[in-house]
């Protein structure tokens, strides 16, 4: 713990008093503060007033205490709750309304679902974070991360298409010809330690035997599917069997695998099982051309400020549905504990329904911790979890990972183990290496401010813009959304709007991503309203790029007037 996070010696156990306005009655609450606990004080707070909203003890509607008055009688900063408060407002746990402060908030279907007791009690007492935990990797030692000149050209700056990228986004400027891409599919390689790629390449080449060159296991080496199953139990809240696990050179091919263990599962199952998927109807459109190319009935559906809409789902007559709740792409959208449960109730209302996780670049979160996944919650095997390093690391990296529930699982190993791994041993033996030695906690740290850094340049360069649009999507991801402040319309008059506002941006050099270009084929969904919306990616362009890059489009969006603005 650091700074105003860690907590003087003293009394560990505090009293709070909550006024319940809706029973008008007080509310005792026991806060127990350790201050040696490997967890940090803000995350002890939130821990212990979520598990209060799980357990039904704190109702809906329930007034909690301003951050002042929580920081004066746990004798904390202000920061500390503030920080706790953030979190719980970030994952749907309580609102926050004018003049009303902190109320906790609606939360239907919760239920514990895969052990949620058990860990609240491990965070309690201080489960170790993910620097320590990966370090005990069996087998790997730590090592300490040599200082090198990265690699790059001579602006010091080496960028990668995203491996998830669309390939079909449109836009009136090439980006060959614009002087500035906010592309939201390109990471920043400066930072990334390619000596030590090296050396851990030289060294599991060095240390290799005969052994090391045959096909190996086709669901991946156990010892890698070792090392990914700890990451996602540390980094994820998700407990992992690794012979669950399915490593894959990419995200197609697991979902092409997938496709054939939903396709041939039991007869038993309902008729027509996994066919009709459902997608918020702006998406992944690689995964949408890939779940069209199976021939299943792809069906959009309507989605809010909350995430898919589930009365939406069970409208259009899913059976599957493909979700990003930690951080949908492109919406920004993180999906609230409430409506997490209630996709999750849908799908346990009957037999063969199933959920696609996408974890989605969740690694990169500049508020809080990072919000659980929806797997975490997931005790009846609905689940079906995918990730990638793409993001992370690099999308020339080419390792996804798949967890299927035990069910698909034992399929999988029953009727499918003849498909040969698709990423080779040597580089599973590396990525292994490099992150069962803790070099990516240490690079995902270094990258996590670097890009937080880039944000806030960008917020700040856009100032100048807030009077006509609406910013969102930053407190993660590494992209932001510029929404322009109008009354809502149609989703065919905001795709008409925000591809005017790309013209007149790509007229002064600058390329964006209009909303519209995720979005499904035939997507005027009824009922559904939208405004006009742009992407603005940020990770791989400088500092100096961001400020031109605003400067240039607020000349072209809200006129010379906001461009002197910006340059005073």
């Amino acid at each position: 713990m650091k700074g105003n996070q860690r907590r003087k010696a003293g009394t560990e156990s505090h009293t709070i008093w909550l006024f319940s306005y809706r029973e008008h009655v007080l509310k005792e609450l026991n806060i127990n503060l350790n201050p040696d606990s490997k967890l940090h004080l803000y995350e002890q707070i939130y821990i212990y007033i979520r598990d209060e909203i799980r357990k039904g003890n704190l109702k809906k509607g329930e007034k909690l205490p301003s951050t002042r008055s929580l920081a004066q009688f746990l004798q904390i900063s202000r920061s500390t709750a503030e920080t706790a408060y953030d979190q719980l407002l970030s994952e749907g746990y309580i609102i926050s309304k004018p003049h009303s402060g902190y109320l906790v908030a609606e939360i239907s279907n919760l239920y514990d679902m895969s052990g949620t007791e058990e860990r609240s009690r491990r965070e309690k007492e201080g489960f170790p974070a993910l620097t320590s935990a990966m370090q005990q990797a069996p087998g790997i030692s730590p090592e300490s991360v040599p200082h090198g000149s990265p690699e790059t050209g001579t602006s010091g700056r080496s960028v990668f298409a995203d491996e998830g990228g669309d390939s079909s986004h449109s836009s009136s400027s090439s980006a060959q010809d614009a002087m500035i891409d906010f592309s939201p599919r390109r990471i920043d390689m400066s930072q990334f330690p390619y000596s030590t790629w090296k050396r851990l390449s030289k060294e599991n080449l060095v240390g290799a035997n005969s052994e090391m060159f045959s096909l190996g296991e086709p669901n991946g080496d156990r010892s890698f599917r070792e090392v990914i199953a700890h990451y996602l139990h540390t980094a994820r809240g998700i407990d992992c069997d690794p012979d669950c696990l399915v490593i894959g050179a990419g995200n197609d091919y697991l979902l092409m695998l997938l496709r054939e263990l939903l396709e041939q599962r039991e007869s038993s199952l309902d008729s027509g099982t996994g066919k009709v998927v459902g997608m918020e109807y702006v998406t992944y459109l690689r995964a949408y051309q890939i779940f069209r190319s199976f021939g299943w009935d792809v069906r959009p559906v309507r989605m809010d400020e909350k995430g898919m809409n589930v009365a939406s789902v069970r409208e259009k007559g899913c059976s599957l549905v493909y979700v990003m709740p930690a951080h949908q792409y492109p919406s920004g959208v993180t999906m609230p504990i409430a409506r997490r449960m209630e996709l999750l109730a849908w799908a346990n209302e009957k037999e063969g329904r199933c959920i696609v996780e996408d974890d989605y670049d969740s690694e990169f979160r500049y508020r809080g911790r990072p919000i659980p996944s929806l797997k975490s919650a997931d005790s009846s095997g609905s689940v079906i979890y995918i990730g990638t390093f793409s993001k992370s690391i690099a999308p020339a990296i080419r390792v996804s990972y798949m967890l299927l529930p035990p069910t698909l699982a034992e399929r999988y190993h029953r009727g499918f183990s003849f498909f040969s791994s698709t990423v080779s041993r040597l580089d599973q033996q590396i990525l292994g290496r490099f992150i069962g030695g803790g070099y990516f906690e240490r690079y995902l740290n270094k990258m996590r401010t670097v890009y937080r850094g880039k944000r806030d340049i960008l917020l700040e360069a856009l100032k100048p813009m807030r009077t006509g649009f609406d910013v969102s999507g930053e407190d993660a991801g590494l992209h932001l959304l510029l929404r322009e402040k109008t009354a809502p319309m149609s989703i065919a008059d905001a795709r008409a709007r925000e591809q005017e506002l790309a013209r007149e941006a790509g007229k002064a050099g600058v390329v964006v991503y209009p909303m519209s270009d995720f979005a499904i084929a035939g997507a005027d969904l009824e009922r559904q309203s939208a405004r006009a919306t742009l992407l603005l990616g940020y990770a791989a362009l400088s500092a100096e790029e961001l400020r031109t890059g605003a400067g240039l489009l607020s000349e072209a969006l809200m006129g010379r007037n906001a461009r002197k603005k910006h340059l005073t």
